[in-house]
């Protein structure tokens, strides 16, 4: 009996314990394994900001949320966004769609530090086993921004922004008026086409089942919030776009 009882005791240990790892896995994979599909796409992409090109029809959206930090702390999101990928032989696509109800954009020039200014979608790509990332802007006002970081050790370097130039391309439609506070806006996208002869700059390739690492990052201000809002895709830990350890594996799919 005492021997039946011991087993028994063993049995429903051993199935807590599985039951915890499982929830402690899941718990982490929210974080740190997600996955990004970018389709291939044989039509070039006209970019203009629309997002009505075919594959934006079908292509996987990822909906942007609070990191973790400000969850635990009892915020929610208010903007809700959400963003796509594809790509083709020359560029990587980005398609972004953010709900607003004050859009604003007050950078006047390209390659300004447009989180400053206003709106801001931020690209993060990473080499998965490189040291070295990009960081990309776009705002609803059709400017942009890329950053080259050898490695995070040299982020807030001025050269990292001044001595960098790449072919990026970007295109952004707003729903609403710009930087108008005293009215109601509906939305803003935007489309960033970066080239893949930029990313593979520095040996890296951007080939089908390459390992690339990335997030999308959202700056939104707003008359409407009490503080400036940030979120992203896919979730992290906390409020900090530059922690790679857990961005999502970006898939490149054929």
């Amino acid at each position: 009996m005492n021997k039946a009882l011991t087993v028994a005791s063993i049995l429903i240990l051993y199935v807590m314990m599985s039951g915890c790892s499982c929830g402690m896995l899941k718990s982490k994979n929210q974080l740190n394994g997600s996955v990004a599909t970018a389709h291939y796409t044989s039509v070039p992409l006209q970019l203009d900001g629309k997002l009505d090109d075919a594959i934006w029809q079908n292509a996987q959206v990822y909906s942007l949320n609070l990191p973790q930090d400000k969850l635990n702390s009892g915020m929610s999101l208010q903007g809700q966004g959400k963003v796509q990928f594809a790509w083709d032989n020359d560029f990587f696509y980005i398609a972004a769609s953010f709900q607003d109800s004050d859009i604003i954009a007050q950078g006047k020039e390209d390659n300004m530090y447009h989180y400053q200014y206003g709106d801001l979608c931020e690209v993060f790509l990473k080499p998965a086993n490189e040291s070295y990332y990009w960081e990309l802007y776009v705002t609803p006002a059709g400017k942009k921004t890329s950053f080259f970081y050898p490695s995070r050790g040299y982020s807030g370097l001025p050269s990292c922004i001044d001595d960098y130039k790449c072919n990026l391309k970007v295109a952004a439609q707003c729903q609403g008026t710009l930087n108008n506070w005293h009215d109601k806006d509906i939305s803003w996208t935007a489309e960033m086409a970066m080239p893949i002869k930029d990313l593979q700059a520095y040996g890296a390739q951007f080939i089908y089942k390459a390992s690339w690492k990335i997030l999308v990052g959202r700056y939104n201000y707003s008359r409407y919030l009490d503080n400036v809002e940030l979120s992203m895709a896919p979730q992290i830990s906390k409020t900090r776009y530059d922690l790679y350890e857990e961005y999502a594996d970006l898939e490149l799919v054929r």
